[in-house]
């Protein structure tokens, strides 16, 4: 009985409840929109000065190479996430709060690049917190990877409407408070349940069932968030009714716990059937790195067969470029490389260029959507319903993403990068509808943006573990995306910040549709070009989706049924 109290209190369904329950708090940079005008006037920032603020963090929120490292320096099976969640913790109070001190004028004002640096501090948090959460929920339920970091990385897209909730309940027109806020809470909330997050390796047959009710809640928080959110700006909500609504939105959070008992006694109830399950994954695991060792022999041998093909015709291939050092690095199973060894394959730089494109346009549009906002009129309240509804949107393609591509990738053995091309396909329309600045044109454009900005963020992790494996899993999505940042800088600071400096009255201010339409049809076909790129890297992984991804997730799902 104590040993089954023990697996209660910690166990895989508990650590995915916390780190829901993380992910929740962690999302601080999606709130820029909230804090970044008090930035601007406390600091006597202009637009690309406040541009570059964004930027940075950016890099700090998306390049998270280093929380990576720290996650994979262990071996399988011994990983330490409480290393990493607690080195998150720290980082955000730290940066947080030295804004905070900056923006009240309890220091002395920083200059630019003292501020870049608290920002870059601040956001560096939440790829430590975000990398924690993910790499266990993947390595905890495998076989969902998709389902798992959607409902991760949805909550985390969520985390920006749930702040701002708790900024109107507590700290209402007080983006100060807001800061110390975010100083304290991520912090708290990481220190306190670091030690939940952790891998455990149980009884797989309720995965699906479980995790489908995961699922719902996910879906309950952000359909209630959005409620509040419309209501919010239809009517004028008194501060009693606004308690009693984050009362609500508290225990709809709290309603895991429920599922986690649940999951827990009935997998105890049946423990004998998870030993043997979990030996019979780990033997068909072992199965299909042999398979993939020969499915890569099977791919040399056709791209020998496809160089001597072309030697005689007198044209060239793609397998034929190779070196043949580069070809022996490819005879290990695709499914075990390491920074380096990826960075030698197309796979990897088609998946960073798609999201440099995706990605950059996304950031871009989220840190300007205040000043779109107020340079074609709407009030603030409206631009802070932008802001949260961003977070609605985002999650929805987070969640949607990985759900629906799990769901094809298990029933017809559609590879990934197919719904990347799709979304980075919509999100072009998106930009186009931005820059018309037709009235309601900023919610329709932001939706369809927002949507597919967050499909990528569920679509790159679960690509990058398939094709280069779990072994190395946080560095290398984490190193993929750095590619966010890097299209951020480039589309966010030279191409928006600049012309709508260029074209601003005085130098800092400007009215009209006129101050971003230019930017965002270039962000359009930045767009376009990442659709391209995205199927060309599904031409490239499809077979190996079908013969290898897709052949293992049958004999899963055939052993467990």
């Amino acid at each position: 009985m104590m040993g089954i109290r023990c697996s209660a209190r910690r166990s895989k369904w508990a650590a995915m409840a916390a780190g829901t329950w993380i992910q929740c708090s962690a999302g601080g940079s999606y709130c820029f929109g909230v804090y970044s005008p008090l930035l601007k006037s406390s600091q006597g920032y202009d637009q690309s000065t406040l541009d570059s603020v964004a930027f940075f963090k950016d890099v700090g929120a998306n390049a998270g190479v280093l929380s990576g490292l720290l996650a994979s320096w262990a071996p399988l099976g011994r990983r330490r996430p409480w290393l990493v969640l607690l080195a998150g913790a720290a980082q955000c109070f730290v940066g947080y709060l030295l804004m905070w001190l900056s923006v009240t004028g309890a220091v002395n004002r920083p200059p630019p690049w003292a501020m870049c640096l608290y920002m870059l501090l601040a956001a560096q948090a939440q790829t430590y917190l975000n990398t924690a959460d993910v790499v266990t929920a993947v390595e905890n339920f495998p076989e969902y990877r998709g389902t798992v970091i959607g409902i991760m990385k949805g909550f985390l897209g969520l985390s920006g409407a749930i702040l701002v909730q708790i900024y109107q309940t507590m700290f209402n027109d007080s983006p100060s408070s807001f800061l110390l806020m975010l100083a304290l809470l991520p912090t708290s909330l990481a220190v306190l349940l670091l030690f939940f997050v952790e891998v455990h390796h149980e009884n797989g047959k309720y995965d699906k069932k479980f995790l489908g009710a995961f699922s719902v809640i996910a879906l309950c928080v952000a359909g209630y968030l959005m409620l509040v959110i419309i209501g919010g700006h239809a009517i004028i909500i008194g501060s009693t009714a606004r308690a009693v609504i984050f009362a609500i939105l508290m225990l709809l959070l709290l309603s895991p716990l429920a599922l986690v008992v649940k999951a827990q006694m009935r997998e105890d109830s049946e423990a004998p059937v998870g030993i043997a399950c979990h030996e019979s994954v780990t033997l068909i695991e072992e199965k299909d790195t042999r398979e993939i060792a020969g499915y890569r022999g099977h791919e040399r041998l056709v791209a020998k067969g496809a160089r001597t093909q072309n030697d005689r015709s007198g044209g060239v291939d793609s397998y034929s470029e190779l070196e043949p050092s580069f070809q022996e690095k490819l005879q290990q199973p695709r499914e075990d490389m390491n920074l380096l060894q990826a960075m030698c394959s197309y796979d990897f730089w088609l998946l960073f260029i798609v999201m440099a494109c995706g990605m950059g346009s996304g950031l871009a549009t989220v840190n300007n959507i205040s000043q779109i906002g107020a340079s074609l009129g709407y009030k603030i309240s409206d631009m802070n319903t932008l802001v949260s509804l961003w977070s609605i949107w985002n999650f929805l393609g987070r969640f949607g993403a990985g759900y629906i591509s799990d769901y094809f990738l298990h029933s017809r053995g559609c590879a990934r990068p197919l719904f990347i091309a799709l979304a980075l396909l919509i999100m072009s329309a998106g930009h186009v509808i931005i820059s018309s600045g037709l009235p309601g044109s900023l919610y329709v454009g932001s939706f369809l943006v927002g949507l597919c900005y967050g499909s990528q963020w569920a679509l790159m992790p679960s690509v990058t573990s398939e094709i280069f494996g779990l072994t190395h899993f946080g560095t290398l999505f984490n190193t993929v995306a750095v590619a966010s940042p890097c299209g951020s800088y480039v589309l966010s600071v030279r191409v928006v910040g600049y012309i709508y400096d260029m074209k601003a009255s005085d130098g800092h201010t400007c009215v009209g549709k006129h101050c971003f339409m230019l930017s965002f049809l270039i962000m359009a076909c930045v767009c376009l070009l990442g659709f391209a790129v995205a199927l060309g890297l599904f031409y490239r992984s499809r077979r190996f989706y079908k013969q290898v991804i897709y052949a293992r997730l049958q004999r899963l799902q055939s052993f467990v049924s």
